[in-house]
């Protein structure tokens, strides 16, 4: 069986630095979506994802825009503060949607192909996560 594998975006990581999102929040949100709580199915593979801020709720931290597939993998490939802004646009959601479909479409040869070349940053599951497969 295949394990759930988690990436990012180089676009994706420089956002996460700014935003001080760890590799463990990042992880714990995708795992959630895995677990079947996501915060917004938004078609096409495309999710939005919360994330809390240390210390805060999840209701003034980042919003992260996951390509995903159950028991497969979550890709992050977006991020922004819900102060900067409130909805995607219409090109945006098309534009992620069309990213999804062919992320899902890579054969695992070509996924680690991304991974090498620096495409996709594959993320290791935290330490003692009983979900890390």
């Amino acid at each position: 069986m295949q394990s759930f594998s988690v990436y990012q975006t180089k676009q994706f990581a420089r956002f996460a630095r700014r935003a001080r999102l760890t590799d463990g929040d990042l992880w714990q949100a995708a795992q959630r979506a895995n677990d079947g709580l996501i915060d917004a199915d938004l078609g096409g593979g495309v999710i939005k994802q919360r994330i809390a801020r240390s210390g805060e709720g999840k209701s003034g931290g980042s919003r992260t825009i996951l390509l995903f597939r159950k028991r497969d993998r979550a890709v992050f490939v977006d991020g922004f503060q819900k102060k900067d802004q409130a909805n995607l646009s219409l090109s945006d959601l098309q534009r992620y949607r069309a990213f999804a479909k062919y992320i899902f479409a890579l054969s695992e040869a070509a996924l680690q192909e991304s991974v090498r070349t620096g495409v996709l940053v594959e993320m290791d599951a935290p330490k003692g996560d009983e979900h890390a497969d």
